[in-house]
């Protein structure tokens, strides 16, 4: 999962710089026309890297794993503690599975898990 997750992170940081060129080849193109190659290169790459975004996603989702954050990499696996729903959070970049939150808590409402009392 973790590989997954790490992947898309990186694609979708590739297609914000390329969200950031495309801005300055229309800026080129309506001051003398020229950058229009530039520009349809940039949006083919963009294409694929946005299926290659969603296929990460779509992968997840087939583990179970649920995508909360393409950009920073959050999600949610559904589990249960103390006979109630929960999600277990993690985060890329974080070194394991420590976070839990109630099904409508999100993000903000997660809590350590304490593994002495699982």
């Amino acid at each position: 999962m973790r590989p997954l997750v790490e992947r898309m992170v990186s694609l979708r940081e590739r297609m914000r710089e390329l969200e950031g060129e495309q801005r300055n080849v229309v800026q080129l193109i309506a001051g003398n026309g020229s950058g229009y190659a530039v520009g349809e290169a940039r949006g083919e790459e963009f294409a694929a890297l946005a299926g290659e975004v969603h296929d990460c996603i779509e992968q997840l989702n087939e583990l179970g794993v649920q995508v909360k954050d393409v950009d920073t990499g959050l999600v949610d696996f559904p589990a249960r503690r103390d006979g109630e729903d929960v999600l277990l959070c993690w985060r890329a970049g974080e070194d394991g599975v420590e976070f839990w939150h109630g099904l409508d808590d999100g993000f903000a409402g997660r809590k350590p898990i304490d593994w002495g009392d699982a």
